[in-house]
């Protein structure tokens, strides 16, 4: 598979840092994991050890042609108290972004990616208006540190997404998936306080959490940009799936597209760049989404349908609506079978070919992931990697997909 893209365009992979770095223990996700009857199928453990392997892994990246890595910060490792900031683990990040470098790999670099410290989630967390400020300190405090380091900044990943939970979940509860969910109510006792002032991404209201995000994001975006150069590029990443309907359906389509995607791009699409992060469709009918059937073969481990090419219709939706560039910084599918994920990535990037050349401005490509990780709620079971991690030794395997990636690399950069 060959691509004709502009010279300029960037390959990339990404990760997570609760997902690969492994004993994050001061993150409000790492305390949910590990709480009595939750609903987390294993906690995150050892992860991926990349907090120690980060050079195994971003010299695997290289010698398969990979150009950029899109990767987190711990902001419960940075900031261990509130205002209390380690510069261990500031000088850590130092070395990883170094290593890109060193390796020739742009660095994309995600302030947020889900997990925040527990004292903030136990003060609110992103239900809170008042804790915008505290992320902004956060940001400058990372910005001014590792500024120099950085070729551009994603502030927050998926903002949007639990707004678009409550479109695209059946019966999802109007408060939040806290408010079903008894373990998380003990996980606030456990940091002596309540399930109100308690306010974890994922779990807490849909649009407060939406609102507070963006809020964040449009407040700290000047304070980052302050502390780099006009190259580097500072944005967000939102979830955005195909949202399509059949006939009846109309209206909650719109309906799902305004509240959980239009009102993100409104405020941001005059930012050097939004990120796309693309998996699936969803079909809405008079009644809501629709559901596939469990034995359905386009349904994957996760619960959704195989269909590579909305990244291609979503593309064009977002483009109409923004005045700046688009990267694509996460796609990519959960499957065992890895003929799948390489089927997947070759329906997925003719569409991009085709959005570029019918003129669409999209400066790059970031697959999702690089390893098999931790998927969340999930645990270990979604493979979404290029690369398998072997759950006992920790031994990295590359998969034919990431050579198969490296071939469209290097063909389309030629």
């Amino acid at each position: 598979m060959k691509l004709n893209l502009p010279k300029d365009f960037i390959w990339g992979t990404a990760t997570a840092a609760h997902q690969v770095e492994g004993n994050n223990t001061n993150s409000d996700f790492w305390l949910l994991e590990n709480t009595k009857n939750t609903v987390f199928v294993e906690p995150s453990g050892i992860t991926c050890d990349q907090w120690n392997r980060y050079e195994e892994d971003i010299k695997l990246m290289a010698d398969h042609a990979i150009q950029s890595y899109r990767l987190s910060i711990e902001w419960a490792r940075i900031e261990t108290s509130e205002g209390e900031f380690s510069q261990e683990a500031i000088d850590h990040y130092k070395k990883v972004l170094d290593c890109c470098h060193k390796y020739n790999l742009k660095t994309c670099l995600t302030y947020q990616h889900f997990t925040s410290p527990l004292w903030f989630t136990a003060k609110g967390g992103w239900e809170r208006e008042d804790n915008v400020d505290l992320f902004v300190r956060y940001a400058e405090k990372v910005s001014k540190e590792l500024g120099d380091h950085i070729d551009m900044v994603c502030t927050i990943n998926e903002a949007n997404l639990t707004a678009g939970f409550a479109h695209s979940w059946p019966n999802f509860p109007k408060e939040g998936l806290k408010s079903i969910m008894p373990f998380i109510n003990d996980a606030a006792l456990t940091c002596e306080t309540n399930l109100e002032n308690f306010g974890p991404f994922f779990f807490g209201h849909p649009f407060k959490v939406r609102d507070c995000m963006m809020k964040a994001h449009t407040k700290s975006m000047p304070v980052i940009k302050s502390y780099l150069n006009n190259n580097q590029k500072v944005g967000i990443t939102l979830s955005i799936m195909d949202y399509q309907c059949v006939s009846g359906g109309e209206e909650l389509r719109d309906k799902a597209n305004a509240e959980s995607v239009d009102i993100c791009l409104d405020q941001v699409k005059n930012d050097d760049f939004i990120g796309i992060q693309m998996y699936t469709r969803f079909i809405f009918g008079p009644e809501g989404v629709i559901e596939l059937n469990r034995n359905d073969e386009k349904k994957l481990i996760m619960g959704y349908e195989y269909y590579p090419e909305a990244l291609e219709n979503v593309l064009r939706y977002v483009s109409q609506k923004v005045n700046c560039p688009l990267i694509v910084t996460e796609n990519g599918i959960g499957t065992d079978n890895d003929e799948q994920r390489i089927k997947f990535m070759t329906t997925a990037l003719e569409g991009l070919q085709k959005c570029i050349d019918d003129g669409l401005d999209i400066k790059g490509y970031y697959l999702w992931s690089f390893l098999d990780n931790f998927e969340w709620l999930f645990g270990y079971g979604p493979k979404f990697g290029l690369v398998e991690v072997d759950r006992n030794s920790l031994e990295r395997k590359p998969k034919n997909s990431l050579k198969y990636y490296e071939k469209i690399i290097r063909n389309s950069s030629t």
